[in-house]
Parts: C-alpha cells; sequence; structure tokens
C-alpha cells in the first residue's frame, strides 16, 4: 500500500480507502478510492458551511489530510448538491507488474469496511465504454437523514447503507428512493503501444465475422477492447446519463414492472430505459413439431444473446390474446457500433456550413403547398463519414440512446437477425430469422412504431414521428401540399424514401403533360362539329345513301354510312390534328422528365448522404439463402477472401425451368387473348342482329354500334382475365426466383423484376396492341375474307379506324387497374386489421402494449416496393406507349397518383407494421426499364399516328387527290371506301334477305369490279402506305433527335450539387485530418508525461533503497 501511494503522489492512504480492485485477463486494474470519496464530499459540506473565507484559506494552506492528500489524489472532484447529483471520480491504473497487481487485488479486496457503501451488480467489460463505472447514491428525506446521515458524520443527504437494510431501502416508496449522484469514470485516450498481433483479431477481421452471423463476434470485440486498454495509463471523468448497462457500486435502482401502471405505448424494456429495437412473436406449438422449434428458438436467441443483443420475453398471459409470447430485442451500444461500421452507416461529425438549396423561382406563390420548416427539415444538415468504432470521439455523440436513429437501429438489428445460426439440420448450418417465419418457428418479426398514430407520445417515449407523419403526409385534405421527404426517410430508410421522391416527381412532371393532352381534348371537343369527315358520314344525302356492306356472314344484314354518325364524332375528339403533336411532345416529355429525374436523384444523393454509397454494402451482400445452400467456397477475384459460391451446373436446370415457366405463362396470356378475340367474332353477330330486330334499342342504335358494344364488354372481359393471370403468376414467379438461388439482393431483385414485368408487359398490353396494329389490318375484302381458325372472319375497324376502339380499350384498362389497386391497397390492409382485432375480441386502441398493437397490423413485406414500383411502371407505359390514341391518359395518371400517394402514405403509417429500414441511392433497375419504355414509346406512337389514326390517309387525299379548292376535304368519305358488287358474294357468306341495290362499299383502297384488276389495291393504296412509313421515319428521328440534343444538353448532376460535393468531400477530409493531428499531438504529450513520471518513480526507489541500507 506504501509503494502504491508513493507511487501515485498520495500522502496517506488507508487500506479502508481501497474498497474495490478489479482486476481483468489483460492485467487492467480499476481501483475506486471510496474513502477519499466520502472525505472529500464531508470537506466539501464543511467549506459550504463555512462560507467562501474558509475556502479562500484552504486553498491557501493546500490540501489536509481529511481532504485526501494531494490534488493527484483527490482527483478533482467535481461540485456537490445537497439534492444529489454527479461528482467525477478519477482512476488511474496502476503501472507495476501483473503479479504485483494480482497480490493487491487479493490483499485489498477480501473484505469490505463496515459501514461501507454497498456495491450492487458487478461490472463486465461492455457494459459502457471501456473503465466507466456509474455509481448511484440515494437521497432520503427528513428522518432516514436526521437517524443516520448526521450520526455517521457523512454530508448531507448522502446514506450508507449497510447490508441488512438494503432491502428496506428498495422497498422503499418513491420518495425515499430517489437517485441523486452518479459516479461515471471512463478511460482516457492515449497512444496505444505497438503489440502481437497474435490472439488479437483485426477490425476487418471482425467485420466480416459480423457480416456472417458468427455469435462470437462480440466477445472477440470485447477482447480487443480489452486488450488496448489493458495499455491505457489514464483514466478521464466523464459524465453520462443512467442507461440499463450501468453497474452501480451502491444501490442500483430496479423498477419492479407492473403491468397495470407501464403505458400502452411505452416502447422500451420493463426498466424504463433500453428501447425496443425489434420484436419477434410466437404461438406455443401442439403439433409433433412443437419441440423442434422450441428448440430453435433456445437456439437462436442464445446465439442472439452471445452477439449482444439483450432480450426480454412477454409470457402468453400478458398478452391480449392468452396465446402469444413477444420476444422484445434491444441492441446496447457496443452492437450498434459494431454493426454500423460493418453496414458502412455514415454518422455526423460536424454541423455544415453549407446553405440549404430551398429557394426556387416564384416560391411566394406556392407558400400553399409548402410544409411547415420543421416537419420539412427536421434535422439540421451535418458533414458526415463512416462511422468506426475507433474513432468514437470524432463523431457528435451527446446520447448514445439516440445517436442513431431507429432506422438504423432495426436496420442493424434486422442485418443480425438474419444472419444468426440457429442450429444444424440435415447436416447443414440454418440461419436467419426468414428461415424461421417459413418454418413458422417465429409468426412475426417486426420493428415497433413510434406511438400511435393519433396523438403524440408522450414522455419518456421520443417524439413520436408516426404522428407527425400522420399529421402531415397521410390525410387526404393535404393532397395539394409537398412530401416531408426527409421525414419519411428517417423514419422508414432511404429505399421507401426514394419510391416516395420518385412518384412525386412523376406526378409533378405529370401535370404539364395532363395540361397539354386536356388542351387537345379541348381542341378536339369544340372542333367536333366543323369536321367535314363525320358532317359528312352524318348527313343523310351522303352518309344516309352510301350502303355498306355486312360485317359478318350470313346473319347480318347491309347497313347505311350514318348509323355510324355518333361513333364518327367521337373519334374526332382523339383523331384530330392535335393528335401529331401531342405524340411529338410526349416524345420530348419523357426524355425530359428522365433527365430532370437523373438531377434529381443527383440532388437527393447529395442531401441523404449517398454519394459514396457502394451497392455492396446492401444490395450486393449475400443472401442468407445462398450462403446456407452454398457448399463450395471460392477466393473472390477483388477482396482476395474466401465466400460461397455455387457452381453453374447446379443453378442450369433452375434457369430453363424459369425462362419455360415464363415463356408459358406469356404464351397463355396471348392465348386468353384469342379467347376474347373468338369471343368478340362470336357475338358481334348475334349483338348485330340483336339491335337490329329489337325496337326498344332504336335511340340508342347510333352510338352503341355493335362493334362499339362488343369492343366495351371484350375489354371488360379482359381486364378481368388479366388480374386473375396476374394474381397467379407474381406467387408463381417469386417461387421460381427463389429457387434460382440468386447470389445477392440485387441480383434477387433484378431476375425477379425481369420475370414480373415481362409478364405484366404482355398481360396488360397486348390487348392495345392487337388493337393498335393488327385489328383490321388483314381482313381481306368482301368476297374473300380471312379467317381465324378458318371458322370466324376477322374483326374490321369502324368507318373512322380503329382508333376510338383503341382508345375505349385503353381507358377500361388503365382506368379499372388504377381503381382496383387503390380499392385493394386501402380495403384489403383495413378489412384484415379488423378481422384480427374482431378475433382479439377488442379495438387496437384497447390492445395492452405496443407491440402487441403492432402485430395486429398488416404485413408490408419485403416486396411490398416492388409491386409499388411494377404499378407505377405500368401505369407509365399506358401514359407513353398509347398516349397518341388517348390524350386524356396524363390527366387521369396525375389524378390517380395524387389519391396513390396519400394512399400509400395512410396505410403505411396506420395499416402496416413498420418495415425494416434499408438504404437506396436510386430506384434501381426500374430506372433502366423507363429507359427502354421510352425509346420504344416514339415507335408505337408513330405507328399509331400512321395506322391506327385517319391522319395521314386524309392528308394525302387533301394534297394529292382533292379536287374541290374551296373545301378540300370534301369528298373524302366517298374517296376512302372501295366498291363491290354484291354478284360476287360468295354463297354462305350472302346475307339471307334479298336487296335491290347490287353494290356495297367498304373500308379499303382497292380496285372497282368493272375495273381489270378488280379488287386488288389501288395506286392510292400505295401512295397512303409510303406516306405512312415516310411519317414514321421522320416522326422517329425528330423526336431522337431531340431527345439526344436535350440528354446532352442536360447534366445528370446539377451545377450546385457538384460545388456542394466538393465543398463536403474537402471539409470531411480537413476535419478527419485535424483530428489526427490533434490525436497525435495528444498522445506525444502524454507519452512524454509517462516517461517524466516513470523517471521520477525509479529516482523514488532508489531513494528508498539507499535510506534503506
Amino acid at each position: 500500500m506504501e509503494e502504491i501511494a508513493v507511487e501515485y503522489g498520495i500522502s496517506r492512504l488507508r487500506r479502508g480507502d481501497v474498497t474495490i480492485l478489479v482486476q481483468d485477463d489483460w492485467g487492467v486494474e480499476l481501483i475506486l478510492l471510496q474513502g477519499l470519496l466520502r472525505r472529500e464530499l464531508a470537506g466539501r459540506g464543511a467549506r459550504e458551511t463555512a462560507g467562501p473565507k474558509a475556502e479562500q484559506e484552504a486553498a491557501e494552506t493546500g490540501p489536509s489530510e481529511s481532504e485526501g492528500g494531494s490534488e493527484e489524489g483527490r482527483g478533482g472532484l467535481g461540485p456537490g448538491r445537497p439534492g444529489g447529483g454527479e461528482i467525477d471520480a478519477p482512476v488511474e491504473d496502476l503501472g507495476r507488474s501483473r503479479e504485483r497487481r494480482g497480490e493487491s487485488a487479493q490483499t485489498d479486496s477480501k473484505e469490505e469496511p463496515p459501514g461501507s457503501l454497498r456495491r450492487q451488480g458487478s461490472w463486465k467489460p461492455g457494459d459502457q465504454e471501456t473503465g466507466t463505472f456509474r455509481e448511484t447514491y440515494w437521497e432520503v428525506p427528513g428522518a432516514l437523514q436526521g437517524e443516520r446521515g448526521e450520526a455517521e458524520g457523512q454530508g448531507p443527504g448522502l446514506v450508507e447503507v449497510p447490508a441488512g437494510e438494503e432491502a428496506q431501502l428498495a422497498e422503499a416508496p418513491d420518495a425515499v428512493r430517489r437517485p441523486t449522484i452518479r459516479f461515471s469514470l471512463q478511460a482516457r485516450s492515449r497512444l496505444q503501444s505497438q503489440r502481437s498481433a497474435v490472439g488479437c483479431p483485426s477490425s476487418s477481421v471482425i467485420n466480416e465475422l459480423a457480416k456472417m452471423g458468427d455469435p462470437d463476434v462480440l466477445e472477440m470485440m470485447q477482447e480487443e477492447e480489452r486488450r488496448a486498454s489493458g495499455e491505457k495509463r489514464f483514466f478521464e471523468v466523464s459524465e453520462q446519463d443512467l442507461s440499463s448497462r450501468e453497474s452501480s457500486f451502491l444501490i442500483s435502482e430496479e423498477p419492479r414492472f407492473k403491468k397495470d401502471e407501464q403505458s400502452k405505448d411505452s416502447i422500451f424494456f420493463r426498466d424504463g430505459i433500453r428501447q425496443i429495437d425489434f420484436v419477434l412473436s410466437y404461438v406455443d406449438d401442439i403439433k409433433k413439431e412443437a419441440e423442434l422449434k422450441a428448440e430453435r428458438r433456445k437456439e437462436f436467441e442464445e446465439n442472439l444473446r452471445k452477439i449482444g443483443l439483450e432480450l426480454e420475453i412477454e409470457d402468453k398471459m400478458n398478452s391480449e390474446d392468452g396465446k402469444t409470447y413477444f420476444v422484445k430485442i434491444h441492441a446496447p451500444w457496443e452492437v450498434l457500433v459494431t454493426y454500423a461500421e460493418v453496414l458502412g452507416i455514415k454518422m455526423p461529425i460536424k454541423e455544415s456550413d453549407i446553405p440549404r438549396a430551398d429557394k426556387i423561382p416564384f416560391s411566394c406563390m406556392l407558400g400553399p403547398l409548402k410544409l411547415p420548416r420543421n416537419v420539412k427539415h427536421p434535422h439540421a444538415e451535418y458533414f458526415t463519414a463512416q462511422f468506426t468504432r475507433h474513432r468514437q470521439e470524432l463523431f457528435l455523440i451527446e446520447d448514445e440512446s439516440s445517436f442513431f436513429p431507429s432506422s438504423s437501429r432495426n436496420r442493424i438489428v434486422y442485418y443480425i437477425l438474419s444472419r444468426c445460426p440457429f442450429g444444424i439440420e440435415d447436416g447443414k448450418k440454418r440461419f436467419g430469422i426468414e428461415r424461421l417465419l417459413n418454418s413458422h418457428t417465429y409468426s412475426s418479426a417486426f420493428p415497433l412504431h413510434d406511438g400511435q398514430y393519433w396523438k403524440p407520445s408522450e414522455p419518456p417515449n421520443p417524439v413520436n414521428e408516426r404522428y407527425t407523419l400522420c399529421q402531415n403526409w397521410a390525410r387526404f385534405s393535404y393532397f395539394y401540399k409537398e412530401q416531408p421527404f426527409n421525414l419519411i426517410r428517417d423514419y422508414y430508410g432511404e429505399k421507401i424514401g426514394i419510391y416516395f421522391v420518385f412518384l412525386g416527381f412523376y406526378t409533378e412532371m405529370l401535370l404539364f403533360a395532363a395540361i397539354v393532352g386536356l388542351a387537345c381534348f379541348i381542341y378536339g371537343l369544340l372542333s367536333m362539329h366543323d369536321n367535314s369527315s363525320s358532317t359528312e358520314i352524318c348527313d343523310p344525302e351522303v352518309g344516309g345513301q352510301i350502303i355498306m356492306c355486312p360485317l359478318c356472314d350470313v346473319m347480318c344484314d347491309y347497313w347505311r354510312l350514318n348509323s355510324t354518325c355518333w361513333a364518327s364524332k367521337f373519334s374526332h375528339l382523339f383523331d384530330n390534328e392535335s393528335t401529331v403533336f401531342f405524340a411529338i411532345f410526349m416524345g420530348i416529355w419523357v426524355t425530359l422528365f428522365l433527365e430532370f429525374w437523373k438531377q434529381r436523384q443527383a440532388r437527393l444523393e447529395y442531401e441523404w448522404d449517398l454519394v459514396d454509397f457502394e451497392e455492396e454494402q446492401q444490395q450486393l451482400q449475400l443472401r442468407p439463402e445462398f450462403e446456407a445452400m452454398c457448399t463450395h467456397r471460392k477466393i473472390n477475384a477483388v477482396t482476395k477472401e474466401m465466400e460461397p459460391y455455387l457452381p453453374l451446373c447446379s443453378r442450369i436446370p433452375w434457369y430453363f425451368l424459369s425462362g419455360a415457366t415464363v415463356t408459358l405463362w406469356m404464351s397463355l396470356v396471348v392465348a386468353c387473348m384469342v379467347a376474347v378475340i373468338v369471343y368478340r367474332l362470336s357475338v358481334f353477330a348475334t349483338f348485330a342482329s340483336f339491335m337490329e330486330s329489337e325496337a326498344s334499342l332504336k335511340h340508342v342504335r347510333s352510338f352503341l354500334t355493335p362493334q362499339i358494344t362488343t369492343s366495351l364488354t371484350g375489354s371488360c372481359l379482359n381486364f378481368i382475365v388479366i388480374l386473375i393471370l396476374n394474381f397467379f403468376y407474381e406467387r408463381i414467379s417469386a417461387w421460381i426466383t427463389k429457387m434460382e438461388i440468386p447470389r445477392t439482393h440485387q441480383e434477387y431483385e433484378s431476375s425477379l423484376t425481369l420475370k414480373m414485368f415481362l409478364f405484366q408487359f404482355v398481360n396488360f398490353y397486348s390487348s392495345c396492341f392487337y388493337v393498335a396494329f393488327f385489328k383490321g389490318k388483314f381482313v381481306g375484302y368482301p368476297g374473300k375474307y380471312t379467317y381465324l381458325f378458318n371458322v370466324w372472319r376477322s374483326e374490321e375497324c369502324d368507318t373512322g379506324g380503329c382508333l376510338v376502339e383503341l382508345t375505349t380499350q385503353l381507358t377500361i384498362i388503365m382506368t379499372g387497374k388504377q381503381v382496383f389497386g387503390n380499392i385493394k391497397e386501402a380495403i384489403y390492409p383495413l378489412a384484415l386489421n379488423w378481422w384480427r382485432r374482431r378475433k382479439a375480441r377488442t379495438n387496437s386502441e384497447k390492445l395492452y402494449s405496443r407491440w402487441e398493437q403492432d402485430h395486429d397490423l398488416e404485413t408490408f413485406g419485403s416486396l411490398g416496393l416492388f409491386y409499388e414500383y411494377l404499378e407505377t411502371v405500368i401505369q407509365f407505359g399506358f401514359v407513353t406507349l398509347f398516349v397518341a390514341s388517348f390524350p386524356l391518359a396524363p390527366l387521369l395518371a396525375l389524378l390517380n397518383n395524387i389519391i396513390e400517394i396519400r394512399v400509400d402514405a395512410w396505410k403505411l403509417t396506420t395499416q402496416y407494421r413498420r418495415p425494416v429500414a434499408a438504404k437506396a441511392h436510386s430506384i434501381g433497375v426500374w430506372q433502366d426499364i423507363l429507359y427502354g419504355m421510352a425509346v420504344l414509346s416514339v415507335a408505337t406512337n408513330a405507328f399509331i399516328v400512321a395506322f391506327t389514326s385517319d391522319m395521314i390517309p386524309r392528308l394525302v387525299y387533301y394534297y394529292a387527290y382533292s379536287k374541290n379548292a374551296i373545301q378540300p376535304m370534301r369528298g373524302y368519305v366517298n374517296n376512302s371506301l372501295s366498291i363491290f358488287l354484291i354478284a360476287d358474294f360468295p354463297n354462305h357468306t350472302v346475307p339471307s334477305e334479298k336487296r335491290d341495290f347490287t353494290t356495297c362499299r367498304y373500308r379499303d383502297y382497292r380496285n372497282p369490279p368493272d375495273h381489270e384488276e378488280k379488287y386488288f389495291h389501288s395506286m392510292q393504296y400505295w401512295h397512303v402506305l409510303a406516306a405512312k412509313m415516310t411519317f414514321i421515319i421522320i416522326m422517329e428521328h425528330v423526336v431522337f433527335l431531340i431527345k439526344f440534343l436535350l440528354a446532352w444538353m442536360i447534366p445528370d448532376v446539377p451545377k450546385d450539387v457538384v460545388e456542394r460535393i466538393k465543398r463536403e468531400k474537402l471539409m470531411t477530409v480537413k476535419i478527419l485530418h485535424d483530428f489526427e493531428l490533434n490525436k497525435l499531438k495528444e498522445n506525444l504529450r502524454m507519452n512524454s508525461s509517462d516517461f517524466a513520471k516513470h523517471l521520477i518513480i525509479q529516482e523514488n526507489k532508489v531513494h528508498l533503497a539507499k535510506s534503506a541500507t
């Protein structure tokens, strides 16, 4: 003891002063000089009573014996408060040999002096930061203080609790048991000496083991920290809040769990301190596999504890249904910092000095559309760096419990859960929560919402971001407001956040297309009565005198052209001079949309700190299913590390099965489309004869023609078939993709996206392609019609072309899909949640706990966002691929998306469990699909204008065949109809009733019966065809030229964003450089101080040896 006192400059040191001595495996000794602390407190109390004068005298005379010796011995205790508080007590490491320290540990800590303060619990590495201790004193009011505190001469408000009275104090009411003083002892950072690498795993090894889900990774990390802390000589004082992992040297407060007193919205463990980061649930299984499932759960939860997670299990008796167990999971600081480094999470190091780029043109006019600033920007901007546990001093850590946002915490925990093993079965290592969920070992796994969505949270719960989102985002009355993208990202993660950014940006761009499309529609509406073609068709002297050939064999009769008067006017709404302009405009619009989206995405990457985000950190991580199935390993050519490997020969059978399945289902779609065509052909004659014979339909016959009636019913039937096929294919494609065993998450999503999009493309667009490019093009002519399967005569277009029918088909499928999708997204989770609450015989508001409320919500699922993207991309196809036939398509899409945003926000906030946060820096493969559809849309719209609409034939007639200079288009209808001699009808096709006319007309450019090449295509047909092909070539080249020029002129990354990125990189490098430089300087100073102190100690030993001799 004398040597210890001499070594540390303490003038007097009693054996009773050294009450606790902890020695770990690496020779680190942490000594709490408890008696010195008591004397210091007593001395401070005396000085406060004596007043400032006494303090001045004490300062002049120096430290007294009662104050604990020299200043170095006292260690500079912090100011005491009568009501309690925090007192800093430095502890210094003894620089002695391991044997001497071990001996000291045995002799000085054998027994505790009577009346000394008791210590409850024990410290172990990992409870706090390395070398940190916490002590809690209890303030005892009134009588207790008078009876014991003053009797023993303690400072006011401080009570020593003997062992026998500890239980009485633990059961005392809250007024008695109030924590007043905490001690926080934290190791001071210093330069580490060179140490052997043997037995000390490196950071890269630990990170790789963490990626593989090794349950011993936390022990290895703590071993590394202990080895590092074994070489530290000095400890600094730090004040910290009481946390769940603290170990008390006095009486620890252990709140007893009372079910009727705990808040329903609590998101903490029973101690009210440790936050719940994830919840697992399961129900007792009475089947044969019950023991196996219980063993899996036991092994899984033991491995989670080994990794470092803390678990708290709620018995089924505490659940509302009396059947469900809940496993609450908390990730302590050590686990968070380890896996934050593994996942490459960026955290703030300094507040940014770069101003926000919020100012936009005409921003003053957009005031009603803006959200409050604290909602739009809930947090300040920071310079960030990838987190590393060895540089924690670099980061702005004000509070460990709130340093990592809840989205990062649940992402880290899910990463651990997805890789944690639960045993070996059939000779293979089994791991991952997904496998346990699929086997029903656990029934659910989800992170908690912040609280109830209809009211803010109450202390001590953190700010309820769910309530803020519900009030400012998920309300339908806020449809005109901007979205709180930063808050969405903070709560749900970047992957969901970027989807809503994309959907919002797409909706904003649709506004311009919708305005132009609506203007084109209004132009067609206003010019409808001035259209010469519809005027001639409706004129009894023109259209009423033209006899048309039957539309079907035998059962159909001849008809007059003016019976399609209303249909011709309706066709002019969408087939007019503005059609060409709108088709070209949409080709340019889609280019601007994609280029501006690239800029928006680049700005988003900067704002959300995703500039240096690498796919390897998230998407290129190996899937647990792939690792479980692999029996081979090989060296990665990039990382030079061993990784699982699956030979190509093992995958080829599944690839063939996958390709065959997709081809089969696409063929099934085509077969269903042919079946709908057969339906239309077979019922057309029935509709035609019924509408002719039924007198009650005389008034509707003018606008409800057999063609339109057949088209409407066929489109509705086709839509129903599309939904049915889509329902089954979604499940089959997901199963096939899993069987392919994709290596990474990115490969899995890409493979599933390719399958789903190809099928959806064929499923939703095949009927539109048929009407636009095939119907009426291969009909033949009267007397020589083409037949489908030699049974049904091919369909013909209306006299005004097939554009009206294409518009009808597009409107029914597009509108029906959007209405059905929104109803399904809103009603389906609402109905399921109602049914769950009904089964529980209660309402969600009356449920006991936060985790039970979330448990009764619907699961968003890992593919939930995939289907949202798929729905948006299919809608994008309707807007771009066939927009020339339906200029109102952008307007319908705009109205749908305004509702879609709020429906998605409402269901995510109120009806679904909180999804696991995930990172993404773009919309991924969907962007490539959008580019492909944009290129295809130029061709499809050019072909629609050329072959489906009547625009090119009218232009050819206007410039080449018109003979009326005053009204150039007069006579166009008669010119576009060819003549057929009724006597040339085959007997099996001629109508049964005889007529008194000898010819009928049909839509085509063919020679008349008296021509030497009768019924062959006339020269005008070839002129029109050449004009159509010329128009396609010119339009495609013009639009593509404009597209490429715009793409070249518009940079992918805005100039101001490039400058901001450069500025942030420069500042980050400067901050890191200054940090390392200051750390080096501090370590050099501490090294010199150590050397000087060592010399003084050696000199003292020499003097002692000389004096002894």
